[in-house]
């Protein structure tokens, strides 16, 4: 059950979006237990993001939410694949991107809850 939230400052094509959310479905297996059937992903182009108070480049920050817990191993590598598919397919510096991860105890699907 994880829900990946991507905002960026710049445009963002159909295209584009398509691309990152496969690579995303694909990412999310780093985590056991983990696939694309289940995951959320959502993509806001165009977000007023400031990075160092400047937002004169491309910027993106990722918000990944998993029901249950990891480990900082699995963490790091999924951090690793987020910033490499912004930067391949959106031209994102790596070094302009954030991600912070949310361990969710109780989570709602169809109608009940885990």
């Amino acid at each position: 059950m994880p829900f990946i939230n991507v905002m960026v400052s710049k445009k963002v094509t159909q295209e584009e979006q398509l691309a990152v959310k496969a690579k995303l479905g694909r990412a999310i297996s780093v985590f056991p237990g983990k696939s694309e059937p289940y995951l959320m992903v959502n993509i806001t182009p165009e977000c007023n993001l400031y990075f160092g108070g400047k937002n004169d480049t491309p910027i993106a920050m990722g918000e990944i939410k998993l029901f249950g817990s990891s480990t900082r191993e699995y963490y790091e590598k999924f951090t690793a694949e987020f910033c490499k598919i912004m930067e391949e397919e959106l031209n994102i510096p790596q070094d302009k991107i954030y991600i912070t991860y949310q361990e969710i105890e109780n989570w709602g699907y169809n109608g009940f809850n885990f």
